[in-house]
């Protein structure tokens, strides 16, 4: 079943941050750009391919450009892609899991460690409305190390040096130039401190 509203409406009604409700015309897009989705990463995890044609096809999954020296190792997955945003020199590495309707923004050299999930929407509380989804944006600042096996959780930001300690669950936002461990994840020390 084909929604009507395009891709650009349906990007301006999740970056609203407002609930969306189950079986509406965002709802329906969501479920068309995920069989889009599912198409390209099926093309990036069952076949070699060289850096060129992996950031190729990063850029048809993502409809914009990608910045340089950008860097993925298979498998990726996500449901959406039309929503991450990616500065240059980041890298990505392998078994990562993206859901993005609700903003991926990763900034200029963040290294995201293996098996890493981003995770930008939650369903609705109420059982009536559990089938509702309600997105909130991830910001990863310029030169942030995301460990692995690490879930960053709707709403969160993490600022610019960060450092995310393997098999962290982060539910609050972290400053830039510290160190966050834990679930939930904590603020630990500073890079800088010895």
């Amino acid at each position: 079943m084909n929604s009507n509203i395009s891709i650009e409406k349906f990007l301006e009604e999740m970056n609203s941050g407002e609930q969306m409700k189950a079986g509406s015309a965002v709802h329906l897009k969501m479920h068309e750009l995920s069989q889009e989705a599912l198409k390209i990463t099926m093309e990036i995890n069952n076949a070699y391919h060289t850096p060129e044609e992996i950031l190729e096809l990063m850029e048809k999954l993502t409809g914009r450009k990608i910045g340089e020296r950008f860097g993925l190792f298979p498998p990726f997955y996500t449901d959406c892609g039309k929503n991450i945003h990616i500065g240059s020199g980041v890298f990505i590495n392998s078994g990562c899991k993206f859901q993005d309707q609700g903003g991926i923004y990763i900034g200029d050299g963040a290294l995201i460690g293996h098996n890493t999930v981003l995770a930008t929407l939650n369903h609705g509380m109420l059982p009536e409305e559990r089938g509702d989804l309600i997105p909130r944006p991830i910001h990863i600042g310029k030169n942030v190390w995301i460990g692995s096996n690490s879930t960053i959780l709707p709403g969160v930001t993490i600022g610019d040096n960060a450092v995310i300690g393997a098999g962290s669950i982060v539910t609050k936002d972290i400053p830039a130039d510290m160190i966050a461990v834990g679930n939930p994840a904590k603020v630990i020390r500073s890079i800088y401190k010895k």
